[in-house]
Order: C-alpha cells, then structure tokens, then sequence
C-alpha cells in the first residue's frame, strides 16, 4: 500500500520535477525532506540482520573471494533489482595467492655487465607476474640528485611518460603518490619491465620487501635501493635482464552497479559503499553499515521522478586495497568519468564510540592530504548543513585514501561523505560534542571477529542514513553549487590527489 501511495505523489510530482528547474526551496527540498521521513533505521537495521545471518552461515565473514562475499552481492543485487533499479554485476580482480618460486634477477647486460643482488640490493614486488626481459632502462621525471626532503612525482601521472618507448624498462623513483599508482601508469604506457628504487633521502635509500596488491601492469617489477636506481639512471644506453619466478592466481568478485530509471545520463549522482568485510569478522560496522544505510536510501528512492542518473555502487575487494572501486574507475572513458557530477562514500557510518566526521573537502583543517577535486568543499557543506538542522556537530577528517573515494578523486570527481571512525582514538573534545568515551578507539572491534550486528550504534545509524538521504535527494534534483568540471581542473585535482604513499 505505502509504494502505491508514494506512486502516485510520484505521478503527480513528475511533471513538475521535469518542467521546474530545481532551486533552494524547490523540488530538491521537497523530495529532500520527503526521503528523510521514509528512510528509518529501523529498515536500515533488518539489512545488517541480514549481513550478520549470510556471514554466521559462511565461516563469519563476507570478506574477498568468500563464498559469505557471493551471498552478500546477491542479497544486495536481489534487493535493488527488486525495487526496479537496472543491476550490473561488474567482475573485478584480486590476489587469491601469490608465490615466489626462486630469487628474482636484476643485471645490468650493457654497455657493462653487473650481477646485483637479490633480496640485498633489489626484492620482487608482491605480487608480481612472472616474467624475464632484456632491455634497455628509461627514466621516468627522476630527481636526481635528490633534494632534502621527499619531493619526488616521478611515475604519478601518464604525462610523465611522455616519450617513453615502449617495450623499454621503466625506471622510477619513489616518492608522493602510491607505489601502485606509478605501477599502474608504466603499464599503461606499455613498459615491459619496472624498477622503482627508494627516493634517496636518509632513511628513504635501502630496497625491502613491499606487497603493493597491483599486479596490473602484467610485466615484471622490483623495488631496488637507491644506489641500484642512480647507477643506472647515469648509465647512458643501460641495458638489464630483469627476471621474476612467481605463481600470480587471480580470483574474481563482483561490483554490484545499479542505475535509476529516472534521470539524465548526462549527470550522473553516484554513491557508493564497500560490501566485504576483513577475514576476520563479519564486518557489520566495517562496512555493513555503509552498505545497509545507501541500500535503504535506494529502494526508498526507486519511485522518484529524479532529474538525474542516480548510480548506487556496493564495491568488492576494498579491504585488500580499494580493488573495486579501483578497477571500476579504470574501466570508464574520460567521457564517462566527467558525466559523473559528485561521488559520495560511506564507510562505517555506525561505530559504537562514534564521532560526526564528514570528508574535509576543503582542506579548511590543514591537515594531511590536499583538498578534494572542486566541488568537494559544497559536498562537505551540503552534509554539514543537515546535521546543523540537527543542531548536531561535525568535525572534518582527512582525505588519507583509505577507502573507495580515492580512485575518483585521482581522476578529479568531486568526492565526499560520512565516516564515524575505526582504530583511531577518540579525544576529549569529541567526547564533548558527541558523548561517548575519550581515550578509547571510535570502533574497538575493526577488522575483528566482534564487528557483529552488536557491534553498532543506532543513533549514529539513524542520523547518518538521514543524512545520506538528504544529500542523495538534494543532488538528485539540483547540482547547481557544483561547479562545472573542466581538464585543467581535472588535472590539477590528479596532480594533487593521493600524496599519501601506500608505504610512508
């Protein structure tokens, strides 16, 4: 009865969203306030019983490559499908296992012959195919000498490869963004080998043992110390074998992607929540929460007349490196990237000893990592303005990469959301504005077998799927605070993104 009633404010709603051009206090306020009232946590609640039961029933976890992951992606899948959205199960990779057969083998063959030592001066990146290449070394924008304090780009954008050959072997050097980045871009750029050598600073200059989670360069790749990397930048003409004896064996899990009916594919609003949980636990908080808060946003949204695309993402393989989402990202077009308009996350949105902490767009804390892409700051300040309706506070935390909203802001989408905290430790000033306790971790249970369905504070949970709704709403109708996007702006924003290294 209630979704043939919400039909009809629907279809009598339908004319106007499609006529009226949305403003402050128009149709985005309207069905703003309208989706708030549907959304419960309550409803919220019934998708984490659910998690909690596919988990108790699979080992207690849903994490990558479980047959607890499969169920999850099938429960979620069925439910959207169900409330009328257009499911796309996209496959995505990741490690199942990974070993190192016999020591790898890095010489320099011309214009002299050099043997360097295996796990001494070089090691094997985990995981990394197998292979054996002869050829020539190309750098790739090194600093060298290098300068007093970690500075270096080298490999963090496709321009840096700008005249390489392909076929050669890419020679890079450590330094702002991560590892799997610079792996990534050599690929792309058709390396047929890969040296990346520490930066060179003090305590920045001995290779060692590094699992970087990316193997999709396919090539073979080391991590060489300093002295290895500046030898053979200064060689003219070097040439090296480059040899890797592994077993790479590749799992595959599913990104669960639904699209709405309504909307124009041109501007396309998309959230998106991690569906698997560490092997540990079941992962309830961690990212059930997520997960359950934007799968009720979506069914409570099915009906409405939107004025955009509305993209709802589950995303597989985050906990083992943002895989999903990662690998999603890379599979759009640059045309499909600039048609999404804002890009919202939510991970751990209900943790026990929680805080209000919503992605600092602007940077205004100056704090860690860079601002977001331009319009992340209007996304921190549209969330902030609901809670303020509240009368409830926020504080802002960083952008560190640490969930799925890193691979699109690398590529300059405007990104933003909700985090209530993991490992970290709760100040005294937090638990003056949020209650709780200080001094103890927002969430003690991360990536452990007690992440259960006890595990979760349910005024944290209403709040924040009220929240979530509101934006959703809001952004479904009107996108006029997001300023448009341009290429300069995209890659100054790419430039900028992830100055977090995987390994500090």
């Amino acid at each position: 009865m209630r979704r043939i009633v919400i039909a009809m404010i629907m279809a009598l709603a339908l004319p106007m969203a499609m006529a009226t051009p949305a403003n402050a206090g128009g149709l985005d306020d309207l069905f703003a306030k309208l989706l708030v009232k549907q959304v419960k946590g309550s409803n919220v609640k019934k998708h984490l019983d659910a998690l909690q039961a596919i988990a108790t029933a699979n080992g207690g976890t849903r994490a990558a490559g479980t047959p607890g992951y499969d169920a999850s992606r099938d429960y979620v899948a069925g439910k959207l499908r169900k409330a009328g959205y257009k499911v796309t199960l996209q496959p995505t990779n990741f490690v199942e296992s990974w070993t190192e057969n016999s020591p790898p083998t890095l010489n320099l063959t011309a214009p002299s012959a050099k043997t360097y030592a295996p796990n001494e001066d070089f090691f094997t990146f985990q995981p990394s195919p197998a292979g054996d290449v002869t050829a020539q070394v190309q750098g790739v924008d090194l600093t060298l000498p290098p300068t007093p304090t970690p500075t270096s780009t080298s490999g963090c954008e496709a321009a840096d490869f700008a005249g390489f050959v392909a076929g050669r072997i890419a020679l890079i050097q450590r330094g702002t963004c991560a590892f799997a980045q610079k792996i990534r871009n050599a690929g792309v750029a058709g390396a047929s080998g890969i040296i990346v050598f520490n930066e060179g600073q003090p305590g920045r200059t001995d290779a060692f043992p590094l699992d970087i989670g990316e193997w999709r360069a396919g090539v073979p790749m080391v991590f060489a110390d300093f002295a290895v990397g500046n030898e053979l930048a200064a060689t003219a003409g070097a040439t090296v074998r480059l040899k890797v004896d592994a077993t790479l064996v590749l799992g595959t899990n599913d990104n669960v992607i639904a699209e709405s009916r309504f909307g124009d594919p041109r501007n396309v609003v998309m959230t998106g929540a991690h569906l698997d949980s560490v092997p540990a636990g079941p992962g309830i908080n961690d990212n059930g929460s997520g997960t359950a808060a934007i799968l009720e946003v979506a069914e409570e949204m099915a009906l409405y007349p939107v004025k955009h695309k509305l993209r709802f993402a589950f995303w597989a393989s985050e906990e083992i490196g943002l895989l999903g989402s990662d690998q999603y990202v890379a599979s759009l077009s640059q045309a499909q990237r600039d048609r999404i308009k804002v890009y919202l996350n939510f991970d751990m949105v209900a943790s026990p000893n929680y805080a209000y902490k919503l992605y600092d767009g602007d940077d205004s804390d100056a704090e860690g990592s860079p601002p977001g892409p331009p319009g992340s700051a209007q996304i921190e300040q549209q969330l902030q303005a609901f809670y303020g309706t509240r009368n409830l506070p926020t504080v802002g935390t960083d952008f560190d990469g640490r969930s799925d909203y890193g691979p699109f802001i690398a590529v300059g989408i405007p990104s933003g959301g909700i985090f209530t905290g993991a490992e970290g430790i709760k100040t005294a000033e937090e638990a003056a504005l949020f209650g709780g306790t200080a001094g103890v971790a927002y969430d003690v249970c991360y990536h452990q077998a007690c992440d259960t369905i006890a595990n979760i504070n349910a005024t944290a949970l209403d709040v924040d799927a009220d929240a979530i709704a509101d934006s959703m709403a809001r952004y479904a109708f009107n996108l006029s605070s997001i300023p448009p996007r341009t290429a300069a702006a995209a890659k100054r924003a790419a430039t900028t993104a992830h100055a977090v290294e995987s390994v500090s």
